[in-house]
């Protein structure tokens, strides 16, 4: 079973997304943070996949997936960014920065789905 880390500040849109991975047969831990997020990293959690929102506490989504695709430990790991901020550009510097996919909110359960599936297929 793959494990998914759901970095997500809004508790009503990390409770749908970790839902929808749920049904779809998925293991989910969650952070509602970069801090926790990466401390979750740093304690052992090897998330087949990240899904990411661009804006959290702290330090944002951008910096997170730039910093993890840094990292020789977690370059390999496919991130996808969830989130609001939708324009051409956002998605832009998301795939500048390594993400493999963007997602905007709300979530389509199908469109998120189908997006793993391709991204873990790989």
């Amino acid at each position: 079973m793959s494990t998914i880390l759901v970095v997500e500040d809004g508790l009503t849109d990390m409770e749908i997304i970790s839902q929808y991975l749920q049904q779809a047969g998925y293991y989910v831990v969650s952070a509602t943070s970069s801090e926790e997020a990466q401390e979750k990293i740093e304690r052992g959690t090897k998330p087949d996949v990240i899904f990411l929102d661009v804006i959290l506490p702290g330090k944002s989504g951008y910096e997170i997936c730039r910093e993890l695709k840094n990292n020789p430990d977690t370059s390999k790991i496919p991130i996808v960014f969830c989130s609001t901020k939708n324009t051409d550009v956002d998605k832009m510097w998301g795939s500048m920065l390594g993400a493999d996919a963007y997602l905007s909110k709300p979530i389509d359960k199908e469109e998120l789905v189908f997006t793993l599936k391709k991204i873990i297929n790989k």
